[in-house]
């Protein structure tokens, strides 16, 4: 991702190319775009890219993956997640919030809702809750 990809006004970063060699966009809320901001206003460098090392240099996926590494470590976990951990979970809260799977499907560029049920595995607890919360019997009207 570069600098020049991001738009901060529409909240919007453009992946030129994405996973099945399509551009796509990535959209992020207030707090992502007031970090993204405090980010680029604390570099001292010009490299084009959006994210970068300590020494100026792109960050690859590596690097990401250290950075995750270290800061479970840091928690305290015994698991350490994944990039597409924090995806899948993003997605997951996405539709605990109130989100709709179609909506959804678009965020995460998913071709098809069957690729997406498959990336999704909700608890027993999101049937309980979403069952609790929009139960036709229960929101009859007598």
């Amino acid at each position: 991702m570069d600098i020049k990809d991001t738009n901060l006004t529409t909240s919007e970063i453009l992946i030129p190319t994405g996973k099945s060699r399509k551009p796509r966009v990535v959209y992020f809320g207030q707090k992502t775009k007031q970090a993204i901001r405090t980010y680029l206003r604390s570099r001292e460098d010009d490299n084009p890219a959006l994210f970068v090392t300590n020494d100026s240099g792109r960050l690859t996926y590596d690097g990401m993956r250290a950075i995750l590494t270290r800061r479970s470590e840091l928690a305290g976990l015994t698991e350490r997640p994944s990039a597409h951990d924090f995806r899948r979970t993003m997605a997951l809260e996405f539709l605990r919030n109130g989100g709709d799977i179609y909506s959804l499907q678009r965020i995460l560029g998913h071709a098809s809702t069957a690729v997406l049920w498959r990336y999704l595995a909700q608890t027993d607890e999101d049937g309980k809750a979403a069952h609790r919360k929009f139960s036709p019997v229960d929101r009859l009207k007598r």
